[in-house]
C-alpha cells in the first residue's frame, strides 16, 4: 500500500470509489450519518476493505489534512501524455473544447480549474510536465471528483503541443489582462482551447505568441486581476454559454 496515494474527504473518496481506484477506506468510529453510510455502501459494492479507527488515529493518518471522518488509499490518478491527447481529439464528437494551463503550480488552483473544466464540459485539460502542479491528493480533494472524470494531459513541450492543436484547426484563446479584446466579444463557439497563465505571471512569452487571439475579463472595480482558477471559470462558462 506504500505506493498508493492518500485521499481525504467525502468528495474525493466517493469519486475515487466510482473510478475503482480505491484499495482501502479508513473511517472514524462514531460517524454514522447518511452520507457516510452511502460511501460505505459504495465501498461494499466494490469489495473494498473498510477499516474503522479512532478519531485521533484518523487525524494522524491524514497528516493534518481536513478529512471529514474518512480517508482512503487509492492508486494514483491517471495522467496522460501527448499521444493520448491526440487519441482523445480523434474521438471527440463535435468541436473540441480544451483548457490549457501554462504552468499553474498551486495544487489548490489546479484542483479548482479541473472542477470548473468538468462543470463546463471541457474534453481535456493540458499542462506542462515540468514546473507545474500534477495530480496529487490535494488536487483530487479540491477537484471534488473532477480529477477522475476530466482527462488530464501533461506534455513535455507545450509550445509544440499548441502548434499541433492549431494544425488540427483548434483556435487558441489566451487570457491576458492587457489584451484589447473583451472576452464577451470573442467568438468561442468552434474548436477551442482556452489558455490560462500561471499565478501572478500570466502567460509565458512563447505561449502568448502561439495564441490566435488574446482576451481580457472586463474589470469594474479596483482590483486589476483575478485568481487563475476564478478567471478560468469565467472563461470556460462564457465559452459554454456561447456553445449552447
Amino acid at each position: 500500500m506504500s505506493s498508493d496515494e492518500l485521499l481525504f474527504g467525502i468528495h474525493a473518496v466517493e469519486a475515487a470509489l466510482k473510478s475503482d481506484s480505491v484499495t482501502e477506506v479508513v473511517v472514524a468510529g462514531g460517524r454514522h450519518d447518511g452520507r457516510m453510510q452511502g460511501l460505505l455502501h459504495q465501498a461494499g459494492e466494490r469489495s473494498v476493505t473498510v477499516r474503522e479507527v479512532s478519531r485521533r488515529e484518523l487525524d494522524e493518518l491524514a497528516r493534518g489534512q481536513r478529512h471529514q471522518g474518512v480517508i482512503a488509499y487509492a492508486r494514483a490518478a491517471k495522467v496522460r501524455g501527448e499521444g493520448e491527447l491526440h487519441e482523445l481529439l480523434d474521438r471527440v464528437e463535435g468541436p473540441p473544447f480544451l483548457l490549457i494551463l501554462d504552468g499553474v503550480t498551486d495544487p489548490h488552483n489546479l484542483g479548482a480549474c479541473l472542477r470548473s473544466a468538468d462543470a463546463a464540459g471541457v474534453h481535456g485539460v493540458v499542462a506542462p510536465r515540468d514546473k507545474a502542479a500534477g495530480l496529487n491528493a490535494t488536487v483530487r480533494k479540491v477537484a471534488s471528483g473532477a480529477a477522475e472524470t476530466t482527462p488530464f494531459f501533461q506534455v513535455t513541450n507545450l509550445a509544440r503541443t499548441l502548434r499541433e492543436l492549431q494544425d488540427r484547426g483548434i483556435w487558441l484563446v489566451g487570457a491576458a489582462g492587457e489584451a484589447e479584446a473583451d472576452l464577451y466579444a470573442v467568438d468561442l463557439k468552434g474548436p477551442l482551447a482556452v489558455v490560462m497563465g500561471a499565478e501572478g505571471k500570466g502567460l509565458r512569452r512563447l505561449t502568448r505568441e502561439h495564441c490566435d487571439t488574446l482576451a481580457k475579463i472586463p474589470m469594474a472595480g479596483a482590483v486589476e486581476s483575478l485568481n487563475v482558477s476564478v478567471a478560468t471559470g469565467i472563461f470556460l462558462f462564457e465559452a459554454l454559454r456561447q456553445r449552447r
